[in-house]
């Protein structure tokens, strides 16, 4: 990368034309540098310009990619560099020679960026790094400087000159009020990767009014959701705001056909936002905000149609939102709205995987973690066979025999209490795992249900254990087991206690 206007500046002591310098014999004025890049700083009018013009001069004499990257939230945002094929945007903490130096406060001078790990790829051809921090008020770095070679340089006397440059980009930054603060893009940037990443339903809406008020600048965000009767307003994850606590008092007054209109309202023609004008009539779906104390307004529509819910995002102070933070929310919502569709999505396979496909009902796996957890004393295992199960496939065929299968889970299913649990285990088996305080409980509830079985035309042999001090799940298992088998050898259709 050559520099013709300090090369034209060099006198090769002959006046005759001699061979070209090359950058590791040039004798580099560093106090000139240091003038240079000192010398426009006073009159920088904001952080971005203070940055620009440091790399602009240091680029004059340093055959180097020059960047000056400052914390802004929780990352390294680049705010200024020299051109490159690639200049990372933001890094994340710690990350990088740069994060580093950002951490430590260190300076670090990389001689052969192939021996460090830390060191980030910018472009193939570097073979020498100076990263300094750039101090804050308190000697704490608010960001870097950084320099990337790939001719070879003096890397010490620069390392000199990058810290003393730091050291005065520093203290104009601070004048000029510390670090630029996130735009609101880079907020709802942030806040996607926490609504893509929530495991939980309550996470993800933590997540979605948080941002939506963070974003918004607005002081208090309502997320309203689809209901099996209806929208409802969802639960609060933290303590609602008193702004928010008022609306959610006044909606629920209102009742759910208000709520109704408003989601209706919003998926039919849009998102829509109040413009802070006074004397302006509020029409009666939104009077339960206004009493309120709702001022400002912006309500988005999340999901379809279909699966109609709103985010509504609202202040006391009577303000005018502009379109770019309607335009925000709606993005907002549409992430929200995705991230709960995977919630479900995984919800729903989770099910699947841990279901039988032909009965709902849990089976092998779940009933293993079930009973690893089992009350010694407190939880029975009762072993359930269908009798003469075979016969009824070899005769009208496995259809008829899945019929049978699925009938019996709900009888079982609705002859056990609330809290009892029934697994498919086998083609034609069946455990329920029950919570008793005796025994004799235990058989009671056996009995019934085989009086489910046999009022839709079948029988069943259980086999009733409960689980010993110490004694592993599955020698319980086999215990019910062999009081079932005796059951058949007696001439099923009945309920038998395993042997202690």
């Amino acid at each position: 990368m050559g520099r013709p206007d300090l090369l034209a500046t060099l006198d090769h002591g002959t006046g005759a034309p001699g061979p070209p310098p090359t950058w590791d014999n040039i004798q580099v004025d560093h106090e000139r540098v240091i003038r240079d890049g000192t010398a426009r700083l006073s009159m920088a009018s904001n952080v971005t310009e203070a940055c620009q013009w440091t790399v602009a001069a240091l680029a004059r004499y340093a055959p180097a990619t020059i960047s000056v990257l400052l914390e802004v939230h929780d990352r390294l945002r680049c705010i200024a560099a020299t051109g490159s094929w690639q200049v990372f945007s933001t890094v994340p903490p710690a990350t990088g020679v740069v994060g580093r130096v950002h951490t430590t406060g260190h300076t670090v001078v990389v001689t052969d960026v192939a021996a460090d790990p830390d060191h980030l790829p910018v472009r193939p051809d570097v073979t020498g790094e100076v990263c300094v921090p750039v101090p804050g008020p308190s000697g704490r770095p608010v960001g870097v400087l950084d320099l990337l070679w790939s001719e070879p340089a003096d890397l010490a006397a620069w390392r000199n000159t990058a810290e003393r440059l730091a050291e005065r980009l520093g203290a104009r930054i601070v004048a000029l009020g510390g670090p630029p603060t996130e735009t609101r893009g880079e907020k709802l940037l942030r806040h996607a990767a926490a609504l893509a990443t929530a495991p939980t339903e309550w996470e993800l809406r933590h997540a979605a009014v948080t941002a939506a008020r963070e974003v918004s600048t607005l002081s208090a965000a309502v997320l309203v959701l689809a209901g099996h009767r209806g929208p409802r307003l969802a639960e609060p994850t933290t303590t609602p705001s008193e702004l928010e606590a008022r609306i959610r008092a006044s909606l629920s007054e209102a009742g759910s056909g208000a709520l109704g209109r408003m989601v209706d309202l919003a998926h039919r023609y849009g998102a829509g936002y109040t413009l802070g004008e006074t004397g302006q009539p509020t029409g009666d779906d939104h009077a339960a905000l206004a009493r309120a104390g709702v001022r400002t307004l912006v309500a988005v529509p999340v999901g379809s149609a279909d699966d109609a819910g709103l985010l509504l995002v609202a202040d006391e102070r009577r303000l005018r939102p502009d379109p770019t933070t309607v335009n925000l929310m709606e993005l907002l919502a549409g992430q929200a709205c995705s991230a709960l569709d995977r919630l479900h999505a995984v919800a729903r396979l989770r099910e699947q995987a841990s279901s039988d496909p032909l009965t709902g009902l849990r089976h092998t796996g779940p009933f293993g973690e079930r009973i690893a957890a089992a009350t010694p004393g407190r939880t029975a295992l009762l072993a359930i066979d269908v009798d003469g199960f075979k016969s009824v496939n070899d005769t009208y065929g496995h259809q008829a025999g899945d019929r049978v299968l699925v009938d019996l889970a709900r009888a079982l299913e609705g002859a056990l209490r609330q809290n009892d649990e029934l697994y498919r285990t086998g083609g034609d088996e069946f455990v329920a795992v029950i919570e008793v305080n005796r025994p004799e409980e235990a058989v009671r509830v056996a009995e019934r249900l085989t009086e489910a079985a046999r009022r839709i035309g079948r029988t069943i042999s259980v086999g009733v254990a409960l689980p010993h001090p110490d004694e592993p799940a599955d020698r319980t298992l086999h215990r019910a087991d062999q009081a079932l088998y005796r059951v058949k050898r007696e001439g099923r259709d009945g309920v038998r206690m395993a042997a202690a």
